[in-house]
């Protein structure tokens, strides 16, 4: 006997032993055993463990049984699965038991028995079996109609087992059915309501057969007009059914409906309860099918949201004076109508909630909403059960939110003050803004109610209202400040509805101009102040963010500054001891510190002429903070603010210090510290460098070189842009370091990374370096240094390759330098001039000559020289491509700077010389790109003409660059040139109408323009081309159409019930496309259509991010799925729309899983034929990573694996290492995750 079995059997014996200690701890022992991996049992073992336990588990001590019933759960996966059945018939013999105790411990064992069965395919087979065990002794136990308890415990297994295994119990679901049906007539509610939970967890994976006679079955008993209280029953079965059951319940809703309505009618509180609440599970479940039902829904919902028939609201608003006085008389009144039986709350209540459903499903009747909804809304504001008010405003919240949804989902970016003006508003935030009065109105006596839970709602819905249109609340805020204060002093107010408050008056300070506050700063101040002296420090750190604003307020900075005659005298005192005593103190939470220090840091900003003496005590403590290394990254943040204050603030006292401290941090790994400290420096050399002396500034000095490097681009910016204003405020300092610092920037300027921001920055330094004159470096030298690798032989073995990028940073950098010193233009310009001329010099070098004309031409400064135009014409004529482009770009921008000179003579040489017309178009797109509108109207129709003439061109390079220009040219006058853009679709062949589908593309940009109302009124003529007979305009209009949805989807969001069909028919594999080539002694197919498929997925797969509200999910997925077996490069597309699917709407992909996972299932288990080509294999590794990607997408849903097909999928995967490793590097994120988006700009 193995010595397991020997421990074993010891226990076992102690299992019989008279004293409940010795018994208890042996099967404490007996349990620790069993948890152990490694443990392995003979049958004999087996048996009798199985058997002690069963025997245990009518012990006559409790705590005995309770242990048996844990050593159950080890116990299913260590042991046979004869063993198992046994355990599970005496558990299922002993629930029909007469003994109450041993009735509810056999339950507690089936239970964990049935939480512990396995999952996987290999366990598949004694989990079927168990299951089969199991539920026909349920089945037969809720027959027993003599013994409610064992009904209702066989009814709770039965709900456990549906919700965790019923892809095993596939076989049982009709008999299951079946017994379950009749429980719902039950005479005991409680059977009824664990039947409709049993009945909830069957139906996510039954056939759509049972799902159908289960509906069948609601409908016909419904329909027999049955006692009110089976009514009941069966609408909240309705209800859970399509809770649980999703988009199923959608094909019966025409029946469903007619009948709930019915329903409505009957004088029954809770049967109307359930009816509003199985119209919001349809609501949330089937928006689509429910689309011709909503109307009649919203109705009942106006209707009994505010049916209240034992209560009578006084509608006279005149008591609104009297109503302080009256408090006390208030209380006992309302008390007289909450008696105890009224239900009518619960009616009022679900209508609320369904409307709340409603709005948050339906973003697309919004406006009908406004006009429907939000007036009986805020009529419900005067609710009397706090729990229904509370859901008033939480109803009222989701509209706003929905609101704000709308607004900032436009397409459209606001950048600064004057978008706005092009930018028309959301008509939705136009019937808001009507609204706020009422809404105030509304809510402002809410403000001062005693309950909490109406206070917070309150402040919620005015923080949405704040955010949804910021500015709106100005006139009402004398009628809002009594309730802030109120909820800030009122003792018998909790913390959170202190937070509450707080956050509120922080976002409404943050939405609203100063001067609206200023003349209640005496009632508003004293409260916040005394929440900053608060115990709590989580109302504390609130309080201090509200005090920062409160200083702004006090005393406004910029052009708010000059309007107001406001003395913040009286109120500094009060605001800066509170905050300096939180700032000294150290033993408090780091977000008070925090915030202490950037209060204190506005305070000096705002009123440092008013602190006088303190002034310098205040700045030691920063200093201090500044070298505490908790504290240090806010107080860079607080000096930076202090520097660029316009009170001038004397820092003298702690500069020096503080300057060896910052230039300290600038070697720390901490990035946000370094970019803040930059910043702070920054300020300190613009606004402070009289009182810098050149000494202090060596410790900052020392560390800049290091930090221009192109590891971290926006490091090297700012750092630049530091070093910029060093040259204009100390040119002495720089002198110090340029010999260090140059070296640096230059090898960023000839870094193929540069562009942007750093490009702007090195510009404005070398800028600043020329007018400064203080280097030894001067024009001629910065100039030499700069085209210096440009003249040295390349070898790619060094890798002194140049990178295209480099020419144009280094042709920016030379324009900016010969627009500092004028002088020196003529001779940089002759010297260029010889350089392309010169047959001697490398072609790196005539390259950057030629950028270096157009970028200096640019300015202008170059005139209409002739010698240029022909050192040009030349160029065209080289042998090399890289002379030729930079020819075509240089043309481009020396026209750009003098149009009159350039221009005529491009458009003559385009016309005159077909074979150069691609250069020649490339410097026309120059032109047009970056010329101003106005200077351009007088040639617009001589370049229209000529663009004409090309549109039909052969070549679809050429053909794009026409169709770029003629876009280009429409944005920049769309009035007179969209509708003759339109004109040209009915002209002309299949080449002219893919020239202007695409010059459309080019119109659609991703800010607003003015275009952009004019291209919505005709869009869908140009999408029209969709359903043109030639495939690659086809194709165009698809790109087109992506470029829409990704850009602007305002513009296409109205057609795409329209344009859906036509883009879901290109997604078909089209027979007639495909063809065979013969390439030798191999026949090769090519299918000439997937092209427009891939684009067809591709807009597909932009729909989803921007217009997902627009789209029927379920049809959505029927072309995934058929993607999901197409060609390499649609399938990658679809699997990365199937893991976006699967975040954006889990619930549609759920019921669709078992036809996905087959394809999935597919690509993840096929190789690579053993002597294929090493980008085969290659490529087929990509696409088993890319569908691991959608696979770990769906894994990470809950229900996923309820599905027998997934479940089994997934254990494939554990059990396969191949697999395994693909799918543990996909989930460890080194592919970007499930969710890995693709750029498709």
């Amino acid at each position: 006997m193995s010595s397991v079995s020997y421990h074993i059997s010891n226990l076992l014996e102690k299992m019989t032993s008279a004293d409940k200690d010795f018994r208890f701890m042996a099967t404490n022992d007996l349990m620790l055993e069993l948890q152990k991996d490694n443990i392995k049992l003979d049958e004999d073992s087996e048996r009798k463990v199985v058997i002690m336990l069963l025997k245990l588990l009518e012990d006559k001590n409790g705590e005995v049984q309770n242990l048996a019933v844990k050593c159950l759960a080890p116990l299913v996966s260590k042991v046979k699965e004869p063993q198992v059945e046994t355990m599970v018939d005496t558990l299922c013999s002993n629930m029909t038991s007469d003994k109450e105790q041993l009735r509810d411990i056999s339950s507690m064992g089936l239970k964990t028995v049935i939480a512990e069965l396995p999952l996987s395919s290999s366990g598949l087979t004694l989990t079927v079996s168990v299951c089969k065990k199991i539920t026909s002794q349920l089945i037969g136990a809720m027959g027993k109609q003599d013994d409610v308890s064992v009904q209702l415990e066989a009814l709770d297994i039965l709900s456990d087992m549906l919700g965790r295994l019923s892809g095993a119990l596939v076989s049982f679901h009709g008999s299951l059915l079946s017994s379950l049906l009749p429980q719902l007539t039950s005479p005991r509610m409680a059977v009824r309501k664990r039947s409709i939970l049993a009945l909830g967890h069957l139906v996510p994976c039954c056939s759509p057969a049972l799902f159908s006679q289960l509906t069948e079955h609601l409908l016909t008993e419904l329909s027999k007009g049955p006692p009110t209280s089976n009514t009941r029953t069966y609408i909240q079965c309705l209800a859970t059914v399509s809770r649980q059951g999703g988009h199923r319940v959608g094909e019966h809703l025409e029946k469903l409906i007619p009948m709930v309505v019915k329903f409505t009618g009957v004088e029954d509180d809770e049967l109307r309860e359930y009816c509003f609440q199985a119209f919001e599970a349809f609501i949330r479940r089937c928006p689509k099918e429910m689309s011709p039902h909503v109307a009649t829904v919203t109705q009942l919902c106006l209707k009994f949201m505010t049916f209240d028939p034992n209560y009578n609201y006084d509608d006279t608003e005149e008591e609104e004076d009297s109503m302080d006085i009256e408090d006390g008389l208030d209380e006992e009144s309302d008390d007289e109508y909450s008696d105890d039986d009224d239900m009518s709350w619960k009616v009022r209540r679900s209508s609320i909630k369904c409307l709340e459903a409603l709005i948050s499903t339906r973003r697309d009747l919004l406006l009908s909403f406004y006009s429907s909804i939000c007036p009986t809304l805020l009529t419900r504001f005067k609710e009397r059960e706090e729990n229904v008010r509370a859901d008033v405003f939480a109803a009222f919240s989701t509209l706003l939110r929905q609101t704000r949804v709308g607004s900032s989902h436009h397409g459209l970016i606001l950048a600064g003050s004057d978008a706005g003006a092009c930018r028309e508003e959301e008509p939705a935030v136009t019937l808001l803004k009507k609204q706020v009065p009422a809404i105030v109105k509304a809510i402002h006596r809410q403000l001062k109610e005693k309950s909490i839970k109406s206070r917070q709602g309150c402040f919620c819905l005015l923080t949405e209202l704040a955010h949804t249109v910021p500015g709106a609340l100005e006139e009402h805020i004398p009628a809002l400040i009594p309730g802030i204060v109120f909820s800030l002093t009122d003792k018998s107010t909790s913390s959170t509805m202190r937070i509450d408050a707080l956050t509120f008056f922080h976002v409404l300070l943050l939405s609203h101009p100063p001067q609206a506050f200023q003349p209640h700063m005496q009632v508003l101040l004293p409260p916040v102040v005394a929440c900053v002296e608060d115990t709590f420090y989580k109302i504390t750190s609130e309080a201090l963010l509200v005090t920062q604003q409160l200083v702004r307020v006090i005393r406004p900075q910029g052009q708010a500054a000059a309007a107001g005659g406001f003395d913040p005298k009286p109120f500094v005192r009060e605001v800066f001891s509170v905050t300096m005593k939180r700032l000294k103190a150290t033993d408090i939470d780091q977000e008070v510190k925090e915030r202490a220090i950037s209060c204190m840091g506005h305070m000096v900003c705002h009123l440092g002429d008013h602190l006088g003496a303190e002034l310098q005590g205040v700045l030691a403590i920063f200093l201090e903070r500044l070298k505490n290394e908790i504290t240090r990254l806010t107080a860079v943040r607080t000096i930076t603010l202090i520097s660029a204050s316009p009170l001038k603030t004397d820092l003298t006292s702690i500069l020096p210090e503080a300057l060896s401290v910052l230039g300290s941090f600038l070697r720390k790994n901490q990035r946000a510290l370094k970019l803040g400290t930059l910043a702070c420096l920054t300020a300190l050399v613009t606004h402070h460098a009289a009182s810098i002396k050149p000494a202090a500034l060596e410790p900052v000095l020392s560390e800049l070189p290091a930090l221009v490097d192109e590891t971290d681009m926006h490091v090297s910016q700012v750092s630049i842009t530091l070093l910029t204003c060093m040259a204009k405020a100390c040119p002495s300092s720089l002198a110090k370091i340029s010999s260090s610092v140059l070296p640096g920037v230059f090898r960023l300027v000839h870094s193929p990374l540069l562009q942007g921001g750093a490009l702007v920055a090195i510009v404005d330094f070398l800028q600043a370096l020329v007018l400064s004159k203080t280097s030894n470096l001067g024009y001629s030298q910065l100039l030499k240094s700069l085209t210096e690798p440009f003249h040295s032989p390349q070898s790619p073995a060094d890798g002194s390759v140049i990178h295209r990028q480099s020419y144009h940073s280094v042709a920016r950098c030379v324009a900016a330098l010969s627009s500092a010193s004028p002088k020196e233009t003529p001779g940089t310009v002759a010297g260029l001039i010889q350089e392309v001329k010169s047959p001697g010099s490398p072609e790196p070098a005539r390259v950057l000559a030629l950028l270096c004309l157009g970028e200096v031409g640019r300015s202008g400064s170059l005139g209409g020289s002739m010698e240029v135009q022909g050192v040009i014409l030349d160029a065209f004529t080289s042998t090399s491509e890289e002379v030729k482009t930079a020819a075509s770009c240089a043309l481009g921008s020396m026209a750009v700077g003098s149009l009159k000179d350039y221009l005529p003579f491009l458009l003559k040489e385009i016309s005159a010389q077909p074979r150069r017309q691609y250069l020649l178009l490339h410097s026309l797109k120059e032109v047009i790109s970056a010329c101003p509108a106005s200077s351009l109207s007088p040639h617009v129709e001589s370049i229209w003409a000529l663009l004409f003439q090309n549109c039909e061109c052969q070549e679809e390079g050429t053909r794009n660059l026409v169709a770029e220009c003629l876009g280009k040219l429409t944005l920049g006058n769309p009035a007179q040139l969209l509708p003759r853009l339109k004109q040209q679709l009915k002209a002309g062949s299949p080449l002219a109408r893919s020239t202007v589908v695409t010059a459309i593309k080019f119109t659609i940009v991703d800010h607003p323009a003015l275009i952009d109302s004019l291209l919505k009124d005709c869009i869908g003529d140009f999408l029209k081309t969709l359903q043109d007979e030639d495939i690659n305009v086809r194709r165009v209009a698809l790109v087109m159409f992506n470029s829409a949805a990704h850009n602007k989807p305002s513009l296409i969001r109205g057609l795409l019930g329209a344009v859906l069909p036509h883009l879901y028919k290109e997604t078909q594999i089209r027979k007639d496309l495909i063809r065979e080539v013969e390439m030798g002694p191999f026949k090769h197919t090519v299918d000439d259509g997937l092209d427009v498929r891939k684009a067809a997925f591709e807009c597909m797969y932009t729909l989803l991010d921007s217009c997902l509200e627009g789209l029927d999910v379920l049809q959505f997925l029927d072309h995934v799925e058929e993607g999901l077996k197409d060609h390499y490069d649609i399938r990658m597309l679809t699997f990365l729309m199937l893991a976006r699917l699967v975040s954006l709407c889990p619930a549609a992909v759920l019921q669709r899983l078992d036809r996905l996972v087959e394809p999935l299932k597919a690509t993840c288990t096929t190789k690579v034929k053993a002597g294929s080509v090493k980008q085969e294999f290659e490529k087929q590794e990509e696409l088993r990573r890319s569908a691991m990607r959608a696979v770990a997408a769906l894994l990470a849903v809950p229900e996923v694996e309820r599905s027998p097909s997934m479940a089994d999928f997934a254990n494939q995967i554990r059990s396969n290492a191949d697999m395994a490793s693909i799918y543990q590097s996909v989930q460890g994120g080194e592919g970007g995750g499930p969710t890995e988006s693709m750029d498709m700009s």
